[in-house]
């Protein structure tokens, strides 16, 4: 017997969401998905009142009209954390839920792992490796650096967590400062042009909304250190890339480690790539054998909330972004 409600999940690999939601929620209607261009379709023809949906193929093309303009559509649920490519959003008509928190450890290795690229020289001595040359060389401690954590949600405190244990001085900054664990300090956004300077390692872990776009601009750059490196596994738009630009030609900072990108996938002629002390990734630092496990455990989760009519978890504000 099939027991409501019409869910779609709207992934490029649905067979392990569809086997999930067979052992934890048997005779559920579920509906595959597995193209943008069928989305609209699909909810059409099933009346769909849950989508599960994954950003599979660039935010450019991503259907967001499919989904906030159905009449069937009361809940999307978000595979990733980002809501950017669908908002805004009227919460009143369509709840909007994420999987935050799902990926928070792996960012926060990824970013630990940049620091580490950085600090012990890795780049540079890859180089001589392929040459083949015996070039002297030299490594420094992270430990009593300073990491700026812009933004402390879950991969923000992960992150900290981390700095912590390896000796690290911690800057938070959020929209609502308040006592954070393994936070040392933490500001308003307000505090951002004191603060630049101060750190050694600047992470960005905040969502991309209107207050954020461009939040790491000329400005931000020119009071950094020299010596400073960014780590960017946020939004593209967070940092104003051309910005970025002149600051690496100009030797404003030591370097970056991007994982994400204004354009996505990055131009094959954009000149990030070219930067021997910038660290380019395709967006996958939440990308870990085990993720999509979790995202859909937690799916799975609130769809027996749903059922239930209580409260689903990770409800994401459209003002707020998260």
């Amino acid at each position: 017997m099939t027991v409501g409600p019409t869910v779609i999940l709207h992934t490029n690999a649905t067979a392990l969401a569809m086997k999930l939601l067979r052992e934890t929620h048997p005779g559920l209607a579920v509906h595959p998905c597995e193209s943008y261009a069928g989305l609209a379709a699909s909810i059409e023809g099933t009346k769909a009142e849950i989508v599960y949906s994954v950003r599979f193929d660039g935010t450019e093309r991503f259907p967001r009209s499919a989904l906030l303009q159905s009449p069937t559509v009361k809940w999307v649920s978000v595979g990733g954390s980002g809501t950017d490519h669908l908002g805004p959003w009227d919460p009143e008509k369509v709840t909007v839920t994420n999987a935050a928190g799902a990926a928070a450890d792996m960012m926060a290795e990824y970013a630990l792992g940049a620091m580490l690229s950085f600090s012990l020289n890795l780049r540079n001595f890859a180089s001589h490796q392929r040459a083949r040359a015996w070039v002297p060389g030299s490594v420094e401690p992270i430990q009593g650096k300073t990491l700026l954590l812009l933004g402390l949600g879950h991969t923000g405190q992960a992150l900290a967590r981390r700095a912590k244990a390896m000796g690290m001085t911690t800057l938070g900054v959020r929209a609502e400062p308040r006592p954070t664990a393994d936070v040392d300090e933490v500001h308003g956004v307000e505090a951002l042009p004191a603060l630049w300077g101060r750190a050694d390692f600047i992470a960005c872990c905040v969502p991309l909304l209107k207050a954020t776009r461009g939040l790491i601009g000329a400005a931000a750059f020119a009071a950094m250190k020299p010596s400073a490196v960014l780590i960017d596994v946020s939004r593209g738009g967070v940092v104003d890339e051309a910005a970025l630009l002149s600051a690496l030609d100009a030797g404003r900072i030591r370097g970056a480690a991007l994982d994400v990108f204004a354009s996505e996938p990055l131009p094959t002629d954009h000149p990030l790539w070219r930067y021997e002390n910038v660290i380019v990734t395709p967006h996958c630092s939440s990308a870990y054998a085990g993720w999509e496990q979790k995202a859909l455990a937690l799916f799975a989760d609130n769809i027996s909330r749903y059922q239930r009519g209580e409260k689903l978890l990770n409800v994401v504000d459209p003002k707020r972004g998260y």
